[in-house]
């Protein structure tokens, strides 16, 4: 299993950062990286990772949760997002195969599921205040390392 990077985040620029600058916090590598690129790139003027929740019900159990979505940008341009950072496995609904046990695949359903209700509503929350959503994968984030493993 592959380690994960989780740690706190310090920003260059903390003029930029919406929110405590001292409790900024990262859960994988691929949210460092973003981390440092919104807090190095001149058109972001403002960003937050994880300020404020949106509100979902989850078809799991068919209760209201809180989603905290990992990025809030805002540019020069006018421009606002809302970026959420998974691997690509997450975003695609997953497939059953022989090699794949049972257990593995109904964590991966339940994964799936509750990611798409939590990114339905943050499209919609999105929608009313005229943010763009956006979700990035190693495909997006990695375009020449992904692109020689096809």
């Amino acid at each position: 299993m592959a380690k994960t990077h989780k740690g706190y985040f310090k920003c260059k620029h903390p003029e930029k950062y919406m929110g405590n600058t001292k409790g900024i916090v990262y859960r994988s590598g691929w949210e460092f990286k973003v981390m440092m690129q919104l807090d190095h790139d001149p058109n972001v003027v403002k960003w937050a990772s994880e300020e404020f929740s949106i509100r979902y019900l989850s078809p799991i159990d068919k209760r209201f949760h809180r989603y905290f979505p990992d990025f809030y940008v805002e540019y020069k341009d006018g421009r606002k997002e809302l970026i959420e950072v998974k691997p690509l496995h997450q975003v695609k609904k997953p497939e059953a195969n022989r090699k794949k046990n049972r257990k593995k695949l109904l964590n991966e359903i339940v994964t799936y599921e509750r990611n798409k209700a939590k990114w339905a509503y943050a499209q919609e929350w999105c929608k009313q205040r005229g943010v763009q959503f956006k979700i990035l994968t190693e495909k997006e984030l990695f375009p020449k390392i992904t692109r020689k493993r096809r």
